[in-house]
């Protein structure tokens, strides 16, 4: 298959004119027609709109008067993510064909920076509800993850350097885990959501799928400058060049309930890799080593299902009057089982999930300020078989509940498929996140069991 294809690399041969951008799109788009009639990681593309966009971007390359980082740089959007020059659809056939007026946030801060919005990416039924067709390139029998299918695979295709995404649980980093790219989930309210459609107010999150740890940091960057989120303002250390790669002193192995789902290969693999992390001068620790630790992991269990709960009950609106309006055509199984859930869940019931979150993200502050990050895997294993499902969300999903800024790194094989490794940092810490994620990029190497 096609190796990711990173957009960093790339931009010095722009600057001195061995290559341009309108000969980088092409090669993405020559990719995705060799590529996605098999992987279906597209629901819309606008390669008249991108080649468009690459011949300014080329022109300002020549003329020295680039815009950004990521002038030039082809950039496919989640399709639940609104854009004014192509349909955003949701995977619902309620919104079929629907055109919004206007681009999401971060969509026009990306337009702005001089990328390339070259399409728009499958994703599961708003978000949550029936997978779309998409195939993990890595074997077509496999899920690619969900609920940013698309943007995944079309990352690990090398169609396009980097794609957004979204998360409420584990809808970034479990697919770039299952399709061996780099994810990110930046703090939660770092990215501007205007314009995105979304299931839970207080745990979406906007977040890119990338390459590379650059193109990734290089994509967020420039979405918050351009676009900075209400009431948050900017994400940390958001600049023109992402941070140097920094090697931790400590971090904190963390065993949540998700080793209950891991294969033995995956566990072996990943304790060989902890190994090697240690051999370069690194504190790892864990629960078995830290009474905080366990305690903080006792109550991630005793309250991780509540989140559910939360999601839930802030899906009502709209949900329950697209079910009134269009019942019939909502048919998602998934998105009936969760409005009957939060039919259960009073108005106290939800100030009392607000206030169990807000305990626990005081308790993980806590921890996270005696070491430089948590690390553990980004999905249970390789991507399980079938299409219909997406795979566990249990590992991801802590860090979704909390807020807190999270990498999926592919740094993980089993038999030839890509398992991710995690690692979550302090509430808006991402630069500091993102340093430590560059510096296991570039030291601890993939290893295949």
């Amino acid at each position: 298959m096609n190796e990711p294809l990173s957009f960093a690399r790339a931009v010095a041969d722009f600057r001195d004119g061995t290559r341009t951008p309108r000969a980088f799109v092409e090669q993405c788009l020559k990719t995705i027609a060799a590529r996605d009639r098999t992987i279906k990681a597209f629901v819309t593309l606008n390669a008249a709109a991108a080649r468009k966009a690459a011949d300014a971007s080329t022109r300002r390359y020549k003329a020295g008067r680039p815009l950004s980082p990521i002038d030039g740089c082809p950039v496919a959007v989640k399709d639940i993510i609104a854009t004014a020059d192509m349909p955003t659809q949701m995977n619902s056939p309620i919104y079929k064909g629907w055109r919004p007026k206007a681009d999401a946030a971060c969509v026009a801060a990306l337009r702005q920076a001089g990328a390339v919005i070259v399409g728009k990416t499958v994703t599961t039924e708003f978000a949550i509800g029936r997978s779309g067709p998409t195939r993990n390139p890595f074997d077509t029998t496999r899920t690619p993850g969900g609920s940013s299918s698309g943007s995944a695979a079309a990352v690990a295709c090398g169609m396009v350097p980097v794609a957004l995404g979204t998360q409420t649980q584990g809808s970034v980093l479990r697919p770039a885990a299952y399709c061996g790219v780099v994810g990110f989930k930046p703090t939660y309210g770092a990215l501007h959501t205007g314009g995105i459609h979304l299931l839970s107010t207080t745990s979406d999150h906007l977040g890119v799928i990338a390459a590379s740890v650059e193109d990734a940091w290089r994509g967020a960057a420039q979405i918050s400058l351009g676009a900075p989120s209400p009431g948050v303002g900017f994400l940390s250390g958001a600049g023109d060049a992402p941070p140097a790669s920094h090697q931790p002193r400590k971090l904190i192995r963390l065993f949540t309930r998700g080793w209950t789902e891991t294969d033995s290969e995956t566990r072996v693999s990943f304790d060989a890799f902890v190994d090697r992390v240690k051999a370069r001068g690194i504190d790892v620790t864990s629960r078995d080593d830290d009474h905080e630790v366990a305690e903080l992991e006792h109550q991630f269990e005793n309250e991780l299902d509540g989140h559910v709960d939360l999601i839930a009950y802030e899906m009502r609106w709209p949900f329950e009057d697209y079910l009134a309006r269009y019942g019939a055509r909502m048919v998602g199984a998934r998105i009936r089982e969760l409005l009957d859930r939060a039919g259960g869940v009073t108005p106290s019931d939800y100030e009392a999930l607000l206030a169990t979150r807000h305990r626990l993200q005081r308790a993980a502050a806590a921890v996270l300020a005696r070491c430089d990050g948590f690390i553990t895997l980004a999905c249970s294993g390789p991507a399980p078989r079938g299409l219909a499902q997406t795979g566990s969300r249990t590992f991801p999903s802590y860090a979704s509940w909390l807020g807190l800024p999270a990498f999926s790194l592919p740094l993980l094989a089993i038999h030839g498929l890509p398992v991710g490794v995690q690692l979550i940092g302090r509430t808006g810490a991402d630069s500091t996140l993102c340093a430590i994620a560059q510096w296991m990029m570039t030291t601890a190497h993939v290893a295949d069991a």
